[in-house]
């Protein structure tokens, strides 16, 4: 079942609000836990990181920022 528009809204705001903080948390505190590599490597993870946390919730995020479309004129 599709999520309607203000559903995808809230839910993004909830990702991006409570999900997102706790992500980043939760990386630094496994990263720093192993040894450190060096700052290219380190760097790389982290942009890594920061890409890959979006693509499960991709299908929310997509067309939040447009009008809502089921709101008549």
């Amino acid at each position: 079942m599709a999520l309607s528009y203000k559903a995808r809204r809230r839910w993004a705001l909830v990702i991006l609000l409570i999900g997102l903080p706790l992500y980043i948390i939760l990386a630094v505190n496994i990263l720093n836990r192993i040894e450190r590599p060096s700052i290219f490597v380190e760097l790389l993870v982290y942009v890594a990181l920061g890409v890959i946390w979006a693509l499960p919730f991709k299908f929310v995020f997509k067309g939040v920022g447009q009008a809502d479309p089921d709101q008549r004129d």
